[in-house]
């Protein structure tokens, strides 16, 4: 397993991953990252300063990624967990557990003390994981993701 920066040729691999993981838990589409237009070019979304995107690649295939971003409207400190998504395959095999510790250490090294996520009850394992990894729950949203359908926030201390 190879843990590595996105490349632009990872975008087209990347869009589909997020996209059927959105279809396979039957959450909304619209005001997710399903519609998101930067979901088709992930590359250049993760150029803008204060933010990174780690792509777990295995003999070649891409199994999915997580990112942190500097979502406008967040707290000073705070930055978002974004994208993070695994395809069906690469699922229950501590991939996702180290792209996510892995973006912790990025969210650090860029400055951040707390990360924010976004995401649905239906995705209980990934809600699950978050808690183990000291995600708390909010009342509301925070920042302007433009995610409007998504009704789990959650914040962590870095």
């Amino acid at each position: 397993m190879i843990y590595r920066t996105i490349r632009k040729e990872d975008n087209e691999h990347l869009a589909v991953i997020i996209r059927a993981g959105i279809a396979e838990f039957d959450v909304p589409t619209e005001g997710t990252a399903y519609t998101d237009p930067t979901t088709d070019d992930l590359f250049t979304l993760f150029q803008a300063p204060g933010s990174a995107y780690t792509v777990a690649e295995e003999h070649g295939l891409i199994l999915g990624g997580c990112g942190v971003y500097p979502t406008a409207g967040l707290p000073g400190g705070y930055a978002e967990l974004v994208r993070f998504f695994l395809a069906a395959e690469a699922r229950g095999k501590g991939i996702g557990r180290l792209l996510m510790e892995r973006t912790f250490d990025m969210a650090r090294e860029l400055g951040y003390t707390h990360l924010y996520i976004e995401s649905f009850p239906e995705m209980k394992k990934a809600v699950g994981m978050y808690e183990k990894a000291g995600f708390n729950y909010l009342d509301k949203a925070l920042g302007n993701s433009g995610h409007y359908a998504c009704n789990v926030w959650m914040v962590k201390a870095l």
